[in-house]
């Protein structure tokens, strides 16, 4: 063979060497498209629109996001921290019960849960009917009850839904801490409380803080909740100054907004841990001594633990499953059939393509050492930041851009329009559901690869496999589990997906998330009944199969 020649297989490997690289670029790219567009089209020429919407609407929507956001933060963060502290490392009655229902809230999308609460606590509702016959008021001036639809009925169903996301990770915190700071807390005449400020706290505090700022997050995103309690939100602007004033550049900067208070959230989350170093100690768990609480320690342990689970589960399943017992017939609606049909389709095929990206870079990532990769992949779970307006808003311009180049050359070279394929089909929410979501994909994926032993491949290669005969047969196997609940994970939460939804569906389509707001909002929780158990019954199979892995 000629030296100076290049053995196919040789060029092979080059090409394969390129390929990481190539698909993580194109990756950000995609996710920086929504990005691009709501900037341009906000900072671009808008007649004097800024100091229009500063002038009136743009302080009292970031006001209530800001005062929303951090309430709720704040909120989840004490309940998810404290339960976690007191599932984990004290003994009391019906604690093994909790360690697990905990995660229920999870199941039920914080719009139903404010359907609900609604529902329940209005003056129509079974609990003041309830006061008004057995104390005898006869009208709402007798008595004295808060507004549900208020900013506080906002925070309190946001924080009882979102709450287990500083749960799971503080849980996890406090099962891998060493019992020995305890046992030195202890030995120096620390009481419980103190212990578990001084050392349970301070080494739970990464934990704390990204579940905290997930909450947030998800906060900035919400939209059926705040929409239905009157909270004029970022989110909310969105809605109404593009649908209802049909003004794409005021919609585009208050998206912009949401944008820069979402960033300037991740950067003070990542500053506020920057120099913090935690490490897990030598020594058995700490749970292995849990500090048995007896009388009316127990009696709040419990009480506390139940709170958030009656009003982020029991409270919206009670409420759904008796409305849909009562209209057994809605069942049969064809219309509800094709919902259901549609969020099917739409979340097993985003999960699927955001499973095999998510395999496909992490698998790529290991088997080439380009700098590049070091920059890019972090890059990659940006989409999961993007609030869900602002993604639907950042990509239908671009989608429809896109779509009539296609059918404008379709038609030059055929003489037939075949429309619109992006933008005009369920295309648009998948390609959503697909940037929304990749990070929870890519952190399955990439968490599995990582515990595969590098000895594995190094076999595999040593028997002659290929890299793609060694990710069939050696890793593939063995992340199934993770790769199958980043699965459910990223299909429930396609399932209970609304702004982006609501913005990119075509004309006559619904999901069951669209279909709840759509019944909802005009007070017919009746006929949301069943569309919303069926999304909290998909949510409650993705909480379990949490609750099992984190046993």
């Amino acid at each position: 063979m000629d030296p100076n020649t290049i053995s196919v297989p040789g060029a092979r490997h080059i090409l394969l060497r390129q390929v990481p690289t190539a698909l993580s670029v194109l990756l950000i790219v995609f996710i920086a498209i929504p990005i691009m567009s709501v900037v341009i089209l906000a900072l671009g020429p808008a007649d004097g629109l800024w100091q229009g919407l500063l002038a009136t609407v743009l302080p009292r929507y970031l006001l209530n996001t800001l005062i929303l956001t951090i309430s709720v933060g704040l909120v989840a963060a004490v309940l998810g921290t404290v339960t976690a502290w007191l599932v984990t490392m004290c003994e009391f009655p019906g604690r093994r019960i909790f360690e697990w229902s905990l995660f229920l809230p999870l199941a039920v999308p914080a719009y139903i849960g404010a359907y609900a609460l609604v529902d329940f606590f209005e003056y129509a509702g079974p609990l003041q009917t309830a006061m008004r016959a057995t104390f005898g008021y006869s009208t709402a001036q007798d008595y004295v009850f808060p507004e549900i639809r208020s900013m506080g009925g906002a925070v309190l169903v946001l924080s009882a839904a979102l709450y287990p996301y500083v749960y799971l990770l503080v849980r996890i915190a406090f099962r891998e801490q060493s019992v020995l700071p305890q046992d030195v807390a202890r030995t120096l005449g620390a009481g419980p409380m103190r212990r578990f400020f001084r050392v349970g706290l301070s080494m739970t505090r990464p934990s704390i803080a990204i579940g905290t700022a997930i909450v947030m997050m998800e906060t900035i995103s919400e939209f059926g909740t705040v929409e239905y309690f009157a909270v004029q939100t970022l989110t909310t602007g969105i809605f109404s100054v593009w649908l209802d004033g049909r003004n794409i550049a005021g919609a585009s900067q208050l998206a912009l907004a949401a944008l820069v208070l979402m960033g300037f959230l991740v950067g003070i989350e990542r500053l506020g841990r920057r120099r913090m170093r935690f490490t897990r100690m030598v020594g058995s768990p700490a749970m292995s001594r849990r500090l048995r609480l007896q009388g009316l320690s127990s009696l709040g342990a419990c009480i506390f633990c139940l709170l958030p689970v009656g009003v982020g589960f029991l409270l919206p399943v009670g409420v759904v499953v008796g409305h849909s017992l009562g209209g057994w017939h809605l069942w049969f609606d064809d219309e509800l059939a094709q919902s259901l049909a549609n969020t099917l389709l739409i979340g097993i095929v985003a999960s699927l393509m955001a499973i095999g990206m998510a395999i496909v870079l992490s698998y790529a990532a290991q088997l080439s050492a380009a700098p590049l990769l070091g920059v890019v992949m972090p890059l990659s779970v940006l989409g999961y930041a993007l609030p869900g307006a602002v993604l639907g808003l950042g990509l239908l311009l671009p989608l429809a851009a896109v779509d009539h180049a296609i059918a404008d050359s379709f038609e030059y070279l055929t003489g037939y329009d075949i429309g619109l394929i992006l933008t005009g089909s369920a295309a648009a929410i998948v390609l959503a559901h697909l940037v929304r979501f990749f990070a929870v994909a890519h952190g399955a994926a990439e968490t599995a690869m990582n515990r595969v032993s590098p000895s594995l491949r190094s076999a595999a290669r040593s028997l002659g496999s290929s890299p793609h005969a060694a990710l069939m047969r050696v890793y593939l196997p063995i992340m199934r589990g993770s790769l199958f609940t980043g699965f459910v994970l990223v299909f429930v939460d396609c399932v209970k997906e609304l702004p982006a939804t609501l913005l990119l569906r075509p004309f006559d389509f619904n999901t069951l998330a669209t279909r709840v707001y759509e019944r909802a909002s005009l007070e017919n929780l009746s006929g949301a009944a069943p569309a919303a158990l069926l999304v909290t019954l998909v949510g409650a199979f993705g909480a379990v199969l949490l609750a099992r892995i984190n046993r």
